[in-house]
């Protein structure tokens, strides 16, 4: 089979190991909601932040013409995600952000609201709730509400998806949260340059799942594996199949040390220069001004404080080559290159 997320072959030997009856399991990994580990364990995904308003945004323009129980949106990975509202009518509904085997995800359980009504063209708004940008260096410009670019196509998507299917010439629709101010005091939102709630993100529409077992699983992986990337997201493990083909890519996230110490092959860290540099120098942005490491990269992509992180990162590495990359895969700095 393969993971319809992140497009990975699963092995035969994986899928019988697991305890879950087989229908079962093939269905779940269908659907995007299962991770089968090479144990035959399972963990469960869950849906972004993006996916989630995509689904209150969706279910409040159904409620102005019909009843709304069960119900799914698109995603950008292409799998449908399926979602069951908690109140919907008259314009306006509710929806839950799902469970999900993520250990330190703090939005599952929150709800979104989607308030809509009849219009001659298709607006998404956002409410309280939804986070504004304070700084540059993020996908989204100061001043906007924090909705990243993907996951607002996908609201418009589903919004048009419930257009259509009511035979409406548009829809205006306002997405908010009505615990998301709280929330976001929680996060890093602060620091980075978003004010007032949280962020509106998703590059899958999935959150992938994360524990104790699934480190463990990670690292016999890289042991296992002659030449292996650490990389540090979806951005990360994209780019890095295309710059090492011939490598095993492991998604480490912010756990980069761990994975370094399972190494017994070669070994290369590539990611966005958020994680990659700021776990190199912690201490990165301390007295710069800055409030993130991509407004860093954007304001002086040539600058002192980056070459000085990066030669830390380098030597943290430990003889493992360092690839920083941008968005949209152009290289920034490699150690191989780096004087």
């Amino acid at each position: 089979m393969i993971d319809p997320v992140n497009k990975s072959k699963i092995p035969e030997e994986w899928m019988a190991k697991s305890s879950l009856p087989r229908d079962e399991l093939e269905e779940g990994i269908k659907n995007g909601m299962l991770v089968l580990l090479s144990d035959g364990s399972v963990l469960k995904r869950g849906y972004t932040t993006g996916t989630t308003a995509a689904a209150a945004a969706k279910a409040a323009v159904l409620s102005l013409g019909k009843e709304v129980s069960d119900f799914s949106v698109p995603t950008p990975s292409g799998v449908r995600a399926n979602f069951t509202v908690i109140e919907a009518k008259d314009g306006y509904a509710k929806v839950a952000k799902i469970q999900n085997d993520h250990e330190t995800d703090i939005t599952r359980g929150l709800e979104f609201v989607g308030q809509a009504k009849p219009s001659d063209t298709i607006l998404i708004t956002a409410g309280e709730g939804v986070g504004i940008v304070t700084r540059g260096g993020l996908q989204v410009k100061k001043g906007f509400p924090a909705i990243n670019p993907k996951p607002l196509a996908q609201i418009r998507a589903a919004v048009e998806e419930a257009v259509e299917e009511l035979g409406l010439s548009g829809a205006e629709v306002e997405i908010s949260l009505p615990k998301g101010k709280e929330i976001g005091k929680q996060t890093l939102n602060s620091t980075i340059g978003v004010e007032g709630g949280i962020s509106i993100l998703g590059t899958t529409g999935f959150v992938e799942p994360w524990n104790d077992h699934l480190g463990e699983m990670k690292s016999e992986l890289i042991s296992s594996s002659p030449k292996v990337v650490l990389t540090t997201g979806r951005i990360g493990i994209r780019y890095s199949t295309m710059l090492f083909p011939d490598y095993t890519v492991v998604l480490a996230g912010s756990r980069i040390s761990e994975g370094l110490e399972a190494v017994t092959g070669e070994a290369v860290i590539c990611g966005l220069p958020g994680l990659v540099l700021k776990w190199g120098d912690p201490e990165i942005l301390k007295d710069t001004g800055f409030a993130t490491v991509s407004e860093m990269v954007e304001t002086e992509p040539d600058g002192e404080h980056l070459k000085a992180a990066f030669r830390k990162t380098v030597e943290k590495a430990n003889g493992a080559r360092v690839v920083v990359v941008d968005r949209d895969g152009t290289v920034l700095m490699d150690s191989e290159d780096f004087e």
